[in-house]
């Protein structure tokens, strides 16, 4: 379709007030409390792990959420920028945060993009690469390319975006979504009180900022994940952020690794009504995102936005 005026592809201001409206909306969700989206024991939850620009896997995971069929259907979704697919050869992600920003206003309270690394090294400027390239520096060639002289508006746009996303979604049934956890050598510089205030600049950087912790770290033991549950009155974690080649993972004795942007992409449904399942039961029934693409998209389609 031809391009009006007020389009956010190509318009600054229209992208700009795209994403801070959805900021809005996230922050004044009826399920946020402070840094936290808190879901009730009712309906289900559609859960993906890291999706790196890759659209066509995105939309098989909304297809997947059903959106539309219950208020109490609901969606998170993590690392949804920096991607290996190139438009003309440049990183151009930010139109996916753009596509997420409008299923946040058309689903208030539904859709939940969760605080991931690759979203916060974005956002504070800390130089990050992924495959050779670094992709802060990629993502804003994309935005300059889109938007010329306005590239800052937009740049400033995906910032109150970023900054206004939740750090976890802890659901009634036990089960809590983050990107990651600290690593277990750092959980004494970790304040784990984090979800139950509002998040301040210093929490975005490092080395001992709490939102800094929860979503770059890297090496889990049992014992810190035993406690750190017992702190949040969780019993499993789901995270994505770790390698999961096949697409799941499980980390003994209670956390999940979930990736869904490669081709072996998984995403978890979970009942929020059902009583707390198992890490273990949770990772045997993550379901292949290929089941929910449509028929013109091999399982491997990598994603032009």
């Amino acid at each position: 379709g031809s391009l009006s005026m007020n389009d956010w592809r190509s318009n600054a201001s229209a992208f700009a007030e795209l994403l801070g409206a959805a900021a809005a909306s996230l922050a004044s969700s009826p399920v946020r409390a402070h840094s936290c989206v808190r879901l009730p024991a009712r309906g289900r939850l559609l859960i993906t792990g890291d999706l790196h620009g890759n659209t066509i896997h995105f939309e098989a995971a909304i297809t997947a959420a059903r959106l539309g069929r219950s208020r109490d259907h609901h969606v998170v979704l993590q690392e949804v920028i920096h991607g290996d697919s190139r438009t003309d050869g440049l990183d151009m992600s930010h139109r996916l945060l753009a596509r997420i920003a409008e299923l946040v206003l058309a689903y208030p309270g539904q859709v939940h993009p969760i605080l991931a690394n690759h979203e916060l090294a974005q956002c504070r400027g800390h130089p990050i690469a992924k495959s050779g390239v670094n992709c802060v520096e990629a993502f804003d060639e994309g935005i300059e390319h889109a938007f010329g002289d306005d590239a800052q508006i937009a740049a400033d746009a995906v910032r109150r975006f970023i900054t206004a996303m939740p750090l976890a979604v802890v659901c009634e049934n036990g089960v809590a979504v983050t990107h990651s956890l600290p690593n277990a050598s750092a959980m004494r510089r970790f304040d784990t009180r984090v979800l139950e205030r509002a998040l301040c600049d210093e929490d975005f950087d490092p080395p001992y900022g709490a939102a800094y912790l929860l979503t770059w770290g890297r090496s889990h033991d049992p014992v810190q994940l035993i406690s750190l549950a017992r702190d949040w009155g969780v019993s499993v974690f789901i995270v994505g952020h770790a390698p999961a080649p096949d697409g799941v993972g499980f980390r003994a004795p209670n956390m999940v690794v979930l990736n869904s942007g490669h081709a072996e992409g998984r995403v978890i449904d979970l009942d929020l009504a059902a009583r707390t399942p198992s890490a273990a039961a949770l990772a045997v029934g993550a379901v292949a995102l290929a089941a929910f693409l449509r028929d013109d998209h091999t399982a491997s389609g990598q994603a032009l936005a």
